[in-house]
């Protein structure tokens, strides 16, 4: 037996209800009402949807055109503005457009439209009090920012400097390792694209800092104050004294701190090294050591009628310091406390001379090469010091390819050199000094190497010109400025006689020639200039005549065979010579 059907209940209608069913009925309904918000929310503002700002900056209902006139006005000036970027230890001003930024004011428009039609961000706003702030756009040229930041990269690069001590005026001092800084240029791009979008937050923090590659020096900080408490410092704290063949020879902390030198060992500490041969020319030490340690006298030559060479007198055997002999003495004495601590005794060896009767002939030495005489006024202070510069000078060896210099070989010109107080050019002068007439022997070296053909080095004519002198063939020395030095080219040994009367001295080249003939050719004086005159008070004045200032230049001609091979130019300037009257 069927029952009837309940009225009201789905069999009544004729329709069974699924759950799906009913799922879906409450989506359509969620569905009507989503839209009903996004079109109202759509509604609620123009082009930009209303509260819209860019960088705080409102264009909220404005169109796109409006908007983007907007956003050029406020924001392009200070996007415009140079930045400051932070690298290392240095800050750099540079400009956007440079450095490959700009912003782009159209694309930020179309951002902010955008995100204004967004379904989820028109209907947030329907129920959220605040409005939305859009970041603009910015573009970067990375191939400009790259050209930028390597030109920015080579400026400010610091290279790794390992710490070190120096020594100044006797003083040592530390000098501070330095961390090398490179710019990373991959990591600065977007750190520039960044900052630059937060001008407010670049202003309150100050300059942009860029990454860097850093490299760290090998000698830091500690072991250079280490190097500084236990060597350097005790080093240059007071003199050492020498013993040298029984005789004490003491070398001041300045002298020492000339030749000292700390350096990495590769294990990274600093070791303490003396320039030995630099010690031993020091005049300080090399003085009192010649005096100490008579060094091998060469065998004294002469020629004769036909201009042969032999052997007037043999050479004897000398003794010297070593370069290892005086470093292995020193440098134990230099962490020493008291005088007695810091006294030690150098070893000395044997030296024999280079020439002899046995060797004259291997060296080459077989004839004169060239020969020159000045001739002077007799004066008590030029027979003293004119003959104790040829003394000094006589006997010199010079080998192939070595550098003879006439300071190294005579010395400064002192009293305890020999020497005494004479005329000498100072600043356009005459005025009195000790080794004055030497530039006599000068002169006369220079012209026994011009005539010989080998190669000039340093030499400096007189300020004016003195007439007893050839014209542009003539040399001045001065100690610790100005040093006549020749290169002997002409493979084949020189040795060089040098002989002074009361009015003369005459210097002479024996070994081989080169050439047949050296000939010299003067031109005309050209650019003269007249004297002035002068009146002067001083304590070391001296009366002088004028003469005028002029340019000459002397050829040196080189003759072989009868035919000219080689000419060389010498020009000199010459200043006028004042009258002047002592007052």
């Amino acid at each position: 037996m069927r029952r009837a059907p309940r009225t009201g209940t789905p069999a009544a209608t004729g329709k069974r209800w699924t759950v799906p069913g009913v799922a879906g009925v409450a989506g359509g309904v969620a569905v009507l009402g989503f839209g009903g918000l996004y079109v109202a929310g759509l509604l609620a503002g123009d082009d930009m949807a209303s509260g819209t700002k860019v960088r705080g900056i409102d264009i909220g209902g404005m169109s796109r055109a409006e908007a983007r006139q907007t956003l050029n006005r406020a924001l392009v000036p200070s996007a415009a503005a140079p930045l400051a970027l932070r690298i290392g230890e240095r800050t750099e001003q540079a400009q956007p457009a440079t450095l490959g930024l700009s912003l782009d004011t159209g694309a930020t428009v179309d951002r902010a439209a955008r995100s204004g039609s967004d379904p989820v961000s028109v209907i947030g706003r329907l129920f959220s009090s605040g409005d939305p702030d859009v970041e603009p756009v910015v573009r970067l040229d990375e191939k400009a920012a790259r050209a930028a930041l390597d030109g920015l990269g080579a400026k400010t690069r610091q290279e790794a400097r390992e710490g070190s001590v120096s020594f100044e005026k006797g003083k040592a001092r530390a000098v501070a390792p330095v961390t090398g800084t490179d710019l990373d240029v991959d990591g600065s791009l977007g750190v520039l694209r960044s900052s630059y979008t937060r001008p407010a937050e670049r202003e309150r923090g100050g300059p942009v800092v860029l990454p860097v590659r850093s490299t760290e020096p090998r000698i830091g900080r500690e072991e250079t104050e280490r190097a500084l408490k236990e060597f350097a410092e005790p080093a240059v704290s007071a003199p050492v004294t020498l013993t040298v063949e029984g005789k004490r020879i003491p070398v001041g902390p300045a002298v020492l701190a000339k030749h000292l030198t700390l350096k990495d060992d590769g294990r990274g500490r600093l070791a303490p090294r003396l320039d030995a041969k630099a010690l031993l020319a020091d005049p300080e030490l090399a003085g009192p050591l010649r005096r100490a340690t008579p060094g091998p006298v060469e065998a004294k030559l002469r020629t004769d009628s036909a201009g042969a060479v032999s052997v007037a007198e043999e050479g004897r055997a000398g003794r010297r310091v070593a370069e290892e002999g005086l470093s292995a003495a020193v440098l134990p004495l230099l962490t020493r406390a008291g005088a007695a601590e810091r006294t030690g005794e150098v070893a000395t060896e044997e030296v024999g001379p280079k020439l002899t009767s046995n060797t004259v002939g291997q060296l080459g030495i077989k004839e004169e090469v060239s020969s020159f005489t000045v001739d002077f006024e007799k004066a008590p202070y030029r027979t003293t010091n004119i003959g104790r510069a040829a003394e000094l000078i006589n006997g010199s060896l010079v080998l192939p390819d070595e550098t003879w210099s006439f300071n190294r070989r005579v010395g400064e010109r002192t009293k305890e050199n020999g020497f005494v107080d004479g005329l000498i050019i100072n600043n356009g002068q005459y005025e009195k000094a000790a080794g004055g007439g030497v530039s006599a022997v000068a002169t006369t070296v220079f012209n026994a190497m011009f005539f010989s053909g080998v190669k000039p080095v340093e030499y400096g004519a007189h300020s004016f010109y003195i007439e007893r002198y050839p014209e542009g063939r003539e040399a001045t020395v001065a100690w610790g400025s100005l040093d006549l030095r020749f290169a002997n080219d002409s493979g084949k040994a020189l040795y060089i006689q040098a002989e002074a009367t009361d009015t003369s001295i005459t210097i002479t080249f024996l070994g081989t020639k080169r050439y047949d003939e050296i000939r010299a050719a003067k031109g005309p004086r050209t650019n003269v200039k007249p004297p002035a005159t002068r009146t002067d008070t001083g304590p070391k004045c001296e009366p002088q005549s004028p003469l005028e200032g002029f340019d000459v230049a002397v050829d040196r001609v080189f003759v072989k065979g009868g035919q000219e091979v080689k000419r060389e130019t010498m020009k000199t300037r010459y200043t006028p010579r004042d009258s002047v009257t002592c007052g």
